[in-house]
């Protein structure tokens, strides 16, 4: 690993600052960044995303996904924890901590809310940003493209019925714009473009001039991590600095979720005998959450300015510092892993 992604996790800690500053010192660049959206998904974002994931996707060969039935273990797993866990495992840890421990210290009008919009975050399998995160880990590429869009066909099914299971409510106004607009934009378009761009590097160049492709590309993706967490911090500089607490009490029950979840995906690869490069990502797509989604539908359900609505931008904000510990501790397990 180079200079720049050795110190990953300083730079992440330096933009999060910045984004903040940045965001109580230019608030009206932010608020019009912010508006900048079509069906609740923001387009810069959506940019920045783009940026970051179309590297990976270079590296996939799409007549291989034939193999990706072989790590039939490692998907079973994965859609396990994502659809037999995560969002029970979530309305559990908000009901122990939003419901009972911290409820004390938080408005009281808005406890059911607050919990609503953890369940919401859990509910959804993440589905853009895992590309990065296998690509830290050297994941299996064919694998994790296989497993979005298995997560991405289930979700559609799946979505509002658990949903509407955990929060007794007979039936979800689920946003399909915005559900079908981020899988186009984070999935289907990304793909293409990058099936072209490799099909266009391989004509001039052979697979040397694909590598030097892949080399060239890579710090801009970093570089679209990096600035994707100014941007997003910036856009809830505000929500931070004016409610401290409330952020951070209900950031403990999505952190402990993402270290269960991803602690158990990645445990029960081990136990199956699972490739480590195909367990990686399922651990980090175990515990990852399909924010956008999120966020919009917490807003169509219970409005802009809920506790449904903060606790998804909450999700939001941990996002990418708590994957990226979860990506230094499968690196750092790698040994122990195969040992097993």
């Amino acid at each position: 690993m180079g200079l720049f992604e050795r110190y990953l996790t300083l730079w992440v800690a330096l933009c999060i600052v910045v984004g903040i500053l940045a965001g109580q010192a230019l608030p009206g660049l932010f608020q019009w960044l912010g508006t900048a959206t079509v069906a609740e998904v923001n387009l810069p974002v959506a940019i920045l995303v783009w940026l970051m994931i179309v590297p990976m996707l270079l590296k996939i060969d799409l007549a291989a996904l034939g193999q990706v039935g072989a790590h039939w273990r490692g998907i079973a797993t994965t859609v396990g924890v994502n659809w037999l866990v995560k969002p029970f495992s979530m309305a559990l840890l908000g009901w122990l901590f939003i419901g009972l421990l911290f409820r004390p210290y938080l408005p009281a009008d808005q406890i059911d809310s607050y919990m609503a919009g953890l369940i919401l975050l859990a509910a959804a399998p993440c589905t853009a940003m895992v590309f990065v995160w296998s690509n830290l880990v050297d994941g299996e590429p064919h694998f994790t493209l296989g497993q979005v869009a298995l997560n991405d066909l289930i979700m559609i099914v799946a979505f509002a019925p658990v949903v509407g299971l955990l929060l007794g409510l007979s039936s979800i106004l689920v946003p399909w714009d915005t559900l079908l607009l981020s899988v186009g934009l984070y999935i289907v378009v990304p793909v293409i473009v990058a099936q072209l761009w490799r099909r266009a590097a391989l004509a001039r160049g052979g697979p040397a001039g694909l590598d030097r492709t892949l080399r060239r590309l890579g710090p801009w993706s970093l570089s679209a991590l990096l600035a994707t967490l100014v941007l997003l911090f910036g856009l809830q500089g505000e929500q931070i600095v004016r409610q401290p607490t409330v952020i951070a009490m209900l950031a403990v029950p999505i952190l402990i979720q993402v270290y269960f979840n991803a602690g158990l995906a990645y445990w029960l690869n081990r136990r199956l005998g699972v490739a480590w490069c195909v367990a990686g990502p399922s651990a980090l797509i175990g515990a990852s959450n399909f924010f956008e989604l999120a966020v919009a539908t917490a807003i169509a359900l219970f409005g802009f300015q809920s506790g449904a609505a903060l606790a998804t931008v909450v999700g939001v904000l941990i996002e990418v510092p708590v994957m990226l510990s979860v990506v230094h501790i499968v690196r750092r397990s790698r040994a122990w892993y195969e040992r097993g």
